[in-house]
Parts: structure tokens; C-alpha cells; sequence
């Protein structure tokens, strides 16, 4: 038994490896470090309420660890491998932490992305106990009108190489990561209330991190909540 979570990502992997020009065979003993956000575990929650369909392989099949670690398994990576869970922000926190990893000269390369698959009704219901679910279904992001999120499911890859090394390997460029940063809330009135004051320090470290200042900035493709 697998969790499609774990299954999900060795397809878009190979989609986003095909798409940078990389023959993935080819990445056999390399250190390319593999960075997946993930966090709920529907899945398990089904093998729970359904015992017959436990196995010999449903301890690894419902790992959160495994993730990532059937990504570098299957390819034979040699890098970090990384299950990262930090709620909404998972996939972001990936993709620092793989940044990190190429910056720190830990990984010649890295796969960073996240994915979610909602397949048990019970963390629904809690989010909408806690009035965190929109009712209208609609995430009003920046709206003062917005009252709450809807959730989404899915998988998605970047991948992530020096820049330098990518030119030289011919490897299709979408864009230069100039920096990263991360941080958390601290003490807010509830532990899932975000703190704007914690986001925009988060903002302006990126940006001294980048050398750059708010009025460099033409366009901002954000993490969405309505809550």
C-alpha cells in the first residue's frame, strides 16, 4: 500500500526533469538533494479505518519521510532527502531549504516542491469546526471581504541548479533565484494566527538578502490564504 503522495511525486519529478533538458537516468549517484512539503496524512487515516488492506508495505508506504525518499530511491540520488512540514508554507520551506543546500555546496543540484491529496473527510470537518473553511468557497485573498480558504490538492517540482552550471549544461532557465528566507509567528493570539508584522520582516530579509528594496519589485505571486 502507497500513499499517492509518495506516488505523485516521482511523476512530476521525471515531468520537471524531461521538461529542464535533464535525462534523469543520468542523475544516478549524484548529489542531488530531493526537498518535498508535505503534511497531512489522509491516507493513513484510511489504512486506519480499513485494517484488512494493511500489508508488509504499509509502514513505508504511509512514512511522510518516504516522500521524499522513494523521489531519491527510485533515481538513485545521493543528496539530502527531506520531508518538510511546515503546514501551508511546506513547499516554500522546501524550496529554501534546497537553495540552501546548492548555496552551502551540500547538493550539486536539488529537486524542491510539494504535494497534498485529500482523501479523508475528517481534516475537513475539523477546519470547518474551527470557521477555518470559506463558506461562500471562495479564497478572497487581500480582500477584506475574505472568510476563510478552500482547500486544494495536487503535486508540483521545480528544479533547482546553479545558475552557472545550468547555463553551461544547456538546462532551460525560468528564472534566478536571488534569495530566500524563513521564519515563524512566534506568540499570536492562537497558535494558527499568522503575524503580518513576523511576514514583513521575512520580506525585507529576502530582500537585503537579494540586494534589493520593495520598489525593485514589479510583480509578487503569493501563497493565498483567506483566513
Amino acid at each position: 500500500a502507497m500513499d499517492p503522495q509518495q506516488c505523485m511525486p516521482l511523476h512530476v519529478v521525471w515531468e520537471a526533469l524531461e521538461d529542464a533538458g535533464i535525462a534523469p537516468d543520468r542523475l544516478a549517484g549524484s548529489h542531488t538533494g530531493v526537498f518535498v512539503g508535505t503534511a497531512l496524512t489522509d491516507y493513513a487515516l484510511y489504512q486506519k479505518a480499513n485494517r484488512d488492506a494493511d500489508g508488509v508495505h504499509s509502514g513505508t508506504g504511509m512514512a511522510l519521510s518516504v516522500v521524499s525518499n522513494r523521489v531519491s530511491h527510485r533515481l538513485d540520488l545521493r543528496g539530502p532527502s527531506l520531508s518538510v512540514d511546515t503546514a501551508c508554507s511546506s513547499s516554500l520551506t522546501a524550496t529554501h531549504l534546497a537553495c540552501k543546500s546548492i548555496w552551502e555546496g551540500e547538493s550539486q543540484m536539488a529537486i524542491a516542491g510539494g504535494v497534498s491529496v485529500i482523501l479523508d473527510p475528517s481534516i475537513h470537518v475539523t477546519f470547518s469546526k474551527a470557521n477555518m473553511m470559506s463558506p461562500t468557497g471562495q479564497c478572497q485573498t487581500f480582500d477584506a471581504g475574505a472568510d476563510g480558504y478552500v482547500r486544494g490538492e495536487g503535486a508540483g517540482v521545480i528544479v533547482i541548479k546553479p545558475l552557472s552550471r545550468a547555463m553551461a549544461d544547456g538546462d532551460r532557465v525560468y528564472a534566478v533565484i536571488r534569495a530566500t528566507a524563513v521564519n515563524q509567528d512566534g506568540h499570536t493570539s492562537t497558535i494558527t494566527v499568522p503575524s503580518g508584522e513576523a511576514q514583513a520582516d521575512m520580506l525585507r530579509e529576502a530582500l537585503d538578502q537579494a540586494g534589493l528594496s520593495s520598489s525593485d519589485v514589479g510583480y509578487v505571486e503569493a501563497h493565498g490564504t483567506g483566513t
